[in-house]
């Protein structure tokens, strides 16, 4: 399946695209003066390094802010030789007079710089999650109503190939109308794990993981079901990482416990975050390699949620943290039949063995690359008819090539058609946090039913808006 195949390309489509893709707001002829909020490991190497790399004809880091004069340093010598350094926001607002403000902050200060920024007439690019709870995101909706600027929230793993691929058979729908889907989330006891090493590890930063990593899955099915969601219910415990072991310590670096503990993480064999984070601890205090077991961890490690949808469609959803392999399991049943598909599932890859240690590492790497010979697959069945097997063609780089597509969108050909849409604004940015959101709130409650309309004036909508 070639990427021309992924894109509708109907004229009404089209123009619908056109209508509602918020990239268009920062297209422009002139080189873009970018400024960037937030110099960690996302922002130096996803939105710093590689779009200066693959776009620097057409843009420029003109300023930077961070609390850690050492990481902003480190940005300055990365991909920003000519930008100012700034330790008050405002003023390198005001100095530098971007044209793009880019948000790569702790996910709790995201709305600051975004409010601030739209309010004073600059279009802003934020990592996800948009934001970590209802109030900070009506904030948001707020400011860019009041300032006429437009929010883009960074959500690559909509420009997947297999993402497009499935979204592109619920287009066509291959399964009759969609009445549920089932869609399960495995993080290895590797990557899982470092979620609660870093500041993820507290609800107060970054939302828990039913907003941090989960805003991922509940964007892709929004975009997928097209519809908004309008109840959740959710159980979630700690019950693996945190206080549930017998020893610990402050970090993995000076730990008495190295042989006995089996998630310990030697960061010292990274020069790349070495460099970044140790290096720079003195400004902070910043451990990257904390342990896992800190009895201040208070998110949850084991998620599970029942989300209904405007259009009717029910979710079950799933999220495990210390899984023996990474990878996912979905599954669309509709009137007329059923979409499933997999990624990295071990056994079902064609691989006996797969380096999960260093797999998310791997997957992450930059770039474009296709694996001619492996396959990602769907599997369409039709009621009363044989199954049908579709091949996509697995990419291994960012977000099974979601990252690079992105930014192609983002920072090359903002006026592009998106017959798919797969552009996010605040619109989708606030209901992939609401699903989160209403899922912590369900269990703070004792499990009850957290309906979305009660936390934003934002309305859902049986069809996507």
């Amino acid at each position: 399946m070639r990427r021309r195949s992924f894109v509708a390309t109907t004229g009404a489509a089209v123009a619908a695209s056109m209508l509602s893709n918020p990239i268009q707001a920062f297209a422009k002829k002139a080189k873009m003066k970018v400024v960037m909020v937030g110099t960690g490991v996302r922002g130096i190497g996803f939105w710093g390094s590689t779009v200066i790399k693959n776009y620097g004809d057409d843009l420029e880091f003109v300023g930077l802010h961070d609390i850690n004069e050492g990481r902003m340093e480190l940005a300055k010598r990365k991909f920003a030789p000519n930008a100012r350094l700034f330790t008050d926001f405002d003023q390198m607002l005001d100095t530098t007079r971007p044209e793009l403000v880019i948000v790569t902050t702790v996910d709790n200060t995201h709305h600051e710089f975004i409010v601030k920024a739209l309010d004073k007439g600059y279009n802003v690019l934020t990592e996800k999650p948009m934001t970590t709870d209802e109030v900070k995101c009506q904030a948001i909706l707020d400011a860019e109503k009041r300032s006429g600027k437009k929010v883009i929230v960074g959500f690559n793993y909509r420009y997947s190939t297999l993402a497009t691929a499935i979204k592109q058979q619920l287009v066509d729908n291959v399964a009759g109308k969609l009445t549920s889907v089932d869609f399960h989330w495995y993080l290895n006891v590797y990557h899982g794990a470092d979620y609660f090493r870093r500041w993820h590890r507290l609800t107060e930063k970054g939302g828990s993981l039913w907003v941090h990593k989960a805003t991922h899955h509940f964007d892709l099915l929004n975009w997928w079901i097209d519809s908004d969601p309008v109840e959740v219910v959710a159980f979630g415990e700690l019950e693996h990482y945190g206080k549930n072991n017998s020893f610990r310590h402050t970090h993995c670096r000076p730990c008495p416990h190295k042989s006995d503990c089996r998630f310990h993480w030697d960061m010292t064999k990274n020069p790349g975050l070495m460099e970044l984070y140790a290096d720079n601890e003195k400004y902070d205090g910043y451990m990257r390699d904390g342990c896992v077991w800190k009895e201040d961890i208070d998110i949850d490690d084991k998620m599970s949620a029942q989300i209904k949808y405007a259009n009717g469609v029910v979710v079950n959803y799933s999220l495990t943290t210390y899984s023996p392999y990474e990878g996912w399991r979905l599954a669309f049943n509709g009137m007329e039949g059923r979409i499933d598909s997999w990624e990295d599932i071990p056994w079902q890859q064609g691989k006996d063995e797969v380096d999960q240690a260093n797999r998310h590492a791997l997957e992450m790497q930059q770039g474009t690359s296709s694996e001619v010979d492996e396959f990602d697959q769907i599997m369409v069945n039709k009621n009363f008819e044989k199954h049908q097997q579709i091949k996509v063609p697995r990419v291994r780089a960012g977000h099974g090539g979601g990252d690079s597509r992105l930014q192609d969108r983002i920072f090359k050909d903002p006026n592009a058609p998106d017959p798919l849409r797969h552009a996010a604004g605040t619109r989708d940015g606030a209901m992939s946090i609401l699903i989160g959101i209403a899922a912590r709130k369900s269990i703070e409650a004792g499990n009850k039913k957290i309906l979305i309309a009660d936390l934003t004036d934002l309305k859902p909508s049986v069809k996507r808006l």
